[in-house]
């Protein structure tokens, strides 16, 4: 296919504003251009998912520097793929795949160790699963300057750090980016059940996370 088109910009990444998203037949034809090596096809479909890419790294891995290398990797490893891709997913879809399979790698490498979790819930849990409100747990009132705001985005961010990579991937795939519980399967290779039980208890332990916070700083 050529050499590789241009991909994320280092350090600038998150800040880009994402191209308009084209339907799933414009898409379909974007990717077929890509496919018989049209580079300025492939750099539209980057412009698009670019963000989501960093998103989906972002929540596995912290340092800025692993997220914009990874990400780089993902789209570079897409490009080369690009003609095995039989369209029958979204390209989002494949592409998020990769991105998450990188990170995996990136962590093994890096020998991390694995992640370990907790038996299923109850049946009483798993009935609260779809009735969880952050608004309930979490500061809910009208923030009144951007200090504030920066303030708490940090918060949020440092108790994200607490998470397991997959439990965080999965909080930001979710509320931060708007992934749904299918999308998120899909990406993940998990059915929508195992998709909520994860967030259920991914949200319980932020809550748990918070309140031990707040307990300490009273």
């Amino acid at each position: 296919m050529g050499n590789v088109p241009k991909t994320v910009s280092k350090g600038q990444g998150r800040r880009e504003t994402p191209a308009r998203r084209a339907s799933p037949e414009e898409e379909r034809e974007v990717v077929r251009r890509a496919q018989r090596g049209d580079q300025g096809a492939y750099e539209e479909l980057v412009r698009t998912h670019q963000q989501r890419v960093l998103a989906v790294v972002g929540g596995i891995l912290r340092q800025r520097e692993d997220v914009e290398d990874v990400a780089q990797q993902v789209l570079v490893k897409a490009y080369f793929s690009l003609k095995k891709f039989d369209q029958r997913s979204a390209f989002g879809t494949w592409l998020y795949k990769i991105a998450v399979n990188e990170c995996w790698d990136y962590l093994r490498r890096k020998r991390v160790r694995p992640l370990v979790y907790e038996s299923d819930l109850s049946e009483e849990q798993a009935r609260q699963m779809d009735r969880w409100e952050p608004a309930a747990e979490f500061p809910s009132s009208p923030i009144e300057n951007a200090l504030k705001r920066a303030e708490l985005r940090q918060l949020l961010d440092r108790l994200l750090c607490h998470l397991e990579e997959k439990d965080r991937l999965m909080l930001v795939l979710k509320e931060a980016e708007g992934f749904s519980v299918e999308e998120i399967g899909e990406i993940l290779g998990l059915n929508v059940n195992t998709v909520k039980v994860r967030l259920f208890r991914a949200r319980g332990k932020l809550v748990e996370i918070y309140r031990r916070r707040m307990k300490r700083s009273d």
